[in-house]
């Protein structure tokens, strides 16, 4: 690409991130200015993909019910590949005996998106949240979870930004991708941030439709990589500030 064309482009790029950034900020301070609801914090360990979507149906039935006001897990998956409503098995490059071997599930989910990956060394995190008590579209909330990421990110000295439909990039490479589904205005499924996960497995597919080079995560962004929990309780902390909850620590015996 020729110097001009690069130019032509970055211009392009920052101005998109820019309407997107001031969109996000007024999503963003009319979050802020809703009345303090209660949150349930499950903060799990590592579990299937399954199970945590069997979790999230059941949380999802008991926000949409009125019976608690929101729920977010917290938590890593062991190796799977999710496809979404605009996925296709296309964006799957390796064949079934590669992902048998590397111990890869393949789960179709009604997230939007893609094509993605999930494993170890991901921090994952599936709010639960009524829209109407926020007054929020699905693209307003979207800008607000990005939010979340963003601020995480600046805590240890990484500058994320929007780049659509949805997701956190850092210096032209994504960290973190975003596919959400809504059913009776309540939202779940979420985001996937890469802390320091085995970047090899995206090579298995085209994540999010793109080449696998484009993924990046903090341990590749850092010189020194905190700690997982540390990761953890910083984006609870975002996620509180973003949409004001009052958090209450549970555990998913309890759910």
């Amino acid at each position: 690409m020729s110097p001009g064309v690069d130019k032509m482009v970055g211009v392009h790029v920052c101005r998109r991130s820019a309407r997107l950034n001031a969109n996000a900020e007024g999503c963003i301070l009319a979050v802020r200015h809703k009345p303090m609801r209660r949150c349930e914090l499950y903060n799990l360990g590592r579990i299937s993909y399954t199970e945590s979507l069997e979790l999230q149906h059941h949380l999802h039935s008991k926000v949409a019910a009125g019976d608690i006001d929101a729920a977010l897990l917290l938590l890593e998956h062991e190796p799977v590949i999710t496809i979404g409503v605009k996925g296709t098995w296309a964006n799957i490059v390796a064949d079934a005996e590669t992902l048998k071997r590397r111990g890869v599930d393949v789960v179709t989910v009604d997230r939007g998106g893609d094509v993605t990956f999930h494993g170890p060394g991901q921090l994952v995190g599936y709010p639960i949240l009524n829209l109407m008590h926020f007054g929020l579209d699905v693209h307003a909330y979207l800008r607000a979870l990005e939010e979340t990421i963003i601020e995480t990110l600046a805590e240890f000295g990484i500058s994320g930004y929007r780049n659509p439909p949805a997701g956190v990039w850092v210096g032209g490479r994504k960290i973190c991708s975003i596919g959400i589904a809504v059913r009776k205005r309540v939202t779940y499924h979420g985001f996937a941030l890469n802390v320091n996960p085995d970047m090899s497995y995206f090579a298995l597919i085209n994540p999010c439709g793109l080449s696998a080079g484009v993924m990046t995560s903090m341990a590749e962004q850092l010189e020194r990589l905190p700690a997982m929990d540390l990761v953890r309780a910083t984006y609870v902390e975002k996620f509180v500030h973003v949409f004001g909850y009052k958090m209450d620590i549970l555990d998913d015996s309890r759910c």
